[in-house]
């Protein structure tokens, strides 16, 4: 019997990999005008550290978190024993935990310094449901930003989020952004009592989900997918009834920004982002074509208490995360053509046995010179190497046989022109 990638995975052949290698390289090159600098945390962590920064009511760690087990503390539990907290480790569901862990670990915000600004990108976890847009292993690139509350921080990453969209082609007018505030701890528990009171009058028509929410963490509520849960939510209160006068002074700060830097946005009041974390400013991208009702392809938001929830100092945070699969979808749906990996410079075809070796030495100068080049290993005809130089789609052949190798010098064919050019053969690559 055949063994196939596990259910919600999938492998990033060729192709999307070479993409994917690239989308990386474009966040560095968007993300490092702003002066982010990369950082890679591991794939696994403390389980500890997800349910203090994620917050342990929330379906991330409640119901999607892989837990991993060595098979000593495998057999520990099935013997009835206990796992040692530190050895209780589970897959990243997301890259922000690991990144405040990371600079709380290492100090990396002294007192007084300069703000971190760090990137990253990797695979990340869910035990969820496989849908189109959602997978149990998939990709994401974010951005993290430790030691500054100005709302110039804010707006500058929203910027920068929708400069990197641009730039990967993803057209504006395809994209929504909506931004909103959930206050801090001055307002938002008074905020979230409200909620919870609205709730509690319309309980006979909630789901079972929301009224453990509603004892939990209310908010939590405004991210139901059951539609007669979000037909009753929409008469919740609303946060920006609520906030505190700094948290709207933040927020109409951040407003400002974006719209003299000309940045279109919609006010959303009912956007929570799915995860305990956030404060003041959150903001989510959406894409109208290719995602279904998994439409946000990004966003992110404030947390300015998560570096004391795993165990720091206070210190304010930012950060975004961008789903690469979901990109690669609202691309497609664009008509965005991806990348074909595979192609070289120079193909090198030899009639007979006798020229295998030089041609070999021909491929191994030119790709000394910095050149991509090939040739046949198999025992191929001639007329089968052009097709593999072909389907290898290279720009250049040169073919060698006796005529040539006792003159020292080949045809270099050009395969999309079809002119052709002798030159030595001690010199193909400056030729090239």
């Amino acid at each position: 019997m055949a063994i196939n990638a596990p259910e919600g995975t999938k492998d990033l052949l060729p192709n999307e990999a070479l993409f994917w290698t690239q989308f990386q390289a474009k966040a560095g090159e968007v993300f490092g005008r702003y002066g982010y600098a990369p950082i890679a945390t591991p794939i696994v962590e403390q389980t500890d550290l997800f349910v203090r920064g994620i917050g342990e009511a929330t379906d991330v760690v409640s119901k999607e978190m892989f837990t991993a087990l060595s098979g000593e503390n495998l057999k520990r539990l099935l013997e009835g024993g206990k796992v040692k907290s530190k050895s209780r480790l589970s897959l990243r569901p997301e890259g922000t935990a690991g990144v405040v862990r990371a600079v709380v670990q290492h100090d990396l915000v002294p007192q007084g310094s300069a703000p971190a600004k760090l990137w990253y990108a990797g695979p990340m976890f869910r035990a969820e449901r496989p849908q189109k847009g959602r997978q149990r292993q998939f990709h994401q690139v974010g951005v993290e930003c430790l030691g500054a509350e100005a709302p110039t921080i804010d707006a500058e990453a929203i910027i920068m989020l929708m400069r990197f969209f641009a730039e990967v082609g993803i057209p504006a007018d395809a994209m929504t952004l909506l931004i909103n505030s959930m206050g801090c701890e001055s307002c938002r528990p008074a905020y979230r009592d409200a909620v919870k009171a609205y709730m509690d009058q319309h309980a006979d028509e909630l789901c079972e989900t929301c009224l453990t929410r509603a004892q939990v963490n209310p908010l939590r509520a405004f991210d139901c997918k059951n539609a007669d849960c979000a037909a009753v939510m929409e008469g919740a209160p609303r946060i920006t009834d609520h906030l505190c006068p700094d948290c709207k002074e933040h927020y109409a700060q951040v407003k400002a920004l974006l719209d003299a830097a000309g940045v279109n946005y919609t006010e959303d009041s009912k956007l929570v982002r799915g995860l305990d974390y956030y404060t003041r400013t959150v903001f989510e991208v959406q894409v109208d074509n290719g995602l279904g009702s998994q439409n946000a392809i990004g966003g992110g938001g404030r947390y300015d208490k998560l570096a004391e929830e795993v165990g720091g100092r206070n210190t304010p945070g930012l950060g975004f995360a961008l789903g690469y699969e979901r990109c690669v979808l609202a691309l497609e749906a664009a008509g965005v053509e991806m990348p074909q990996a595979g192609g070289c410079d120079l193909f090198v075809a030899f009639v007979e046995q006798a020229g295998q070796a030089p041609a070999f030495n021909v491929v191994q100068q030119v790709r000394d010179a910095g050149f991509s080049a090939e040739m046949d290993h198999q025992g191929r005809s001639v007329k089968s190497q052009f097709k593999l130089a072909n389907k290898l789609g290279a720009r250049y052949v040169i073919t060698l046989g006796p005529d040539e190798l006792a003159a020292g010098k080949a045809t270099l064919r050009n395969m999309q022109t079809h002119e052709e050019v002798e030159v030595p053969l001690d010199q193909v690559p400056e030729n090239l």
